[in-house]
């Protein structure tokens, strides 16, 4: 396994929309995993495959910090089935904008259907930082990032530290 470089914001790969995974081969097999290491590697909690440089419909979640005894979990073709009515703020960053964290609205609990790397379906129920980081995914899988769920005022606010970000700094 190998460790991916990580896109930065400017880069047209994180607006670009992820196609759905059809043939779960042993190459595709090989990049989820490294995706995967590429997210350890960078301390982070969520990673997506655009995140890495390619627009295929997967991501990467590091449930330990949540449960000492759970693996990283890679979640392929993610589609949101429910979400909770009641929507929490709460502090996101995101590896493709280094040292910029915003308080951001998502609903509070999700249910997920997806495929496992062996290509099995299956329904993941999130709720509280785990529903958020799970959003904060699939979003980049649409080419959303969570920069885009701020006001106008608020991008205002932080438009210099964006100009750094694009410029290789970290804020």
């Amino acid at each position: 396994m190998s460790v991916l470089p990580i896109k930065i914001y400017g880069e047209e790969v994180l607006r670009e929309k992820a196609k759905a995974i059809e043939n779960l081969n042993g190459d595709l097999v090989k990049f989820l995993n490294d995706m995967n290491e590429s997210m350890q590697a960078a301390k982070g909690l969520g990673l997506a495959a655009n995140q890495v440089g390619r627009t295929v419909r997967a991501f990467t979640i590091d449930l330990s910090h949540f449960d000492v005894l759970a693996e990283p979990k890679i979640i392929i073709n993610p589609e949101i089935m429910e979400k909770s009515d009641l929507v929490v703020t709460g502090e996101e960053g995101c590896l493709s904008f280094p040292g910029l964290y915003q308080m951001i609205q998502r609903p509070n609990k999700i249910t997920v259907k997806a495929l496992d790397l062996d290509g099995k379906e299956y329904y993941y129920e999130a709720e509280g930082l785990v529903a958020r980081i799970m959003l904060h995914e699939i979003d980049h899988l649409d080419g959303v990032l969570f920069i885009d769920k701020l006001t106008a005022a608020q991008r205002s606010l932080i438009k210099s530290k964006l100009v750094r970000i694009k410029a290789g700094e970290r804020v």
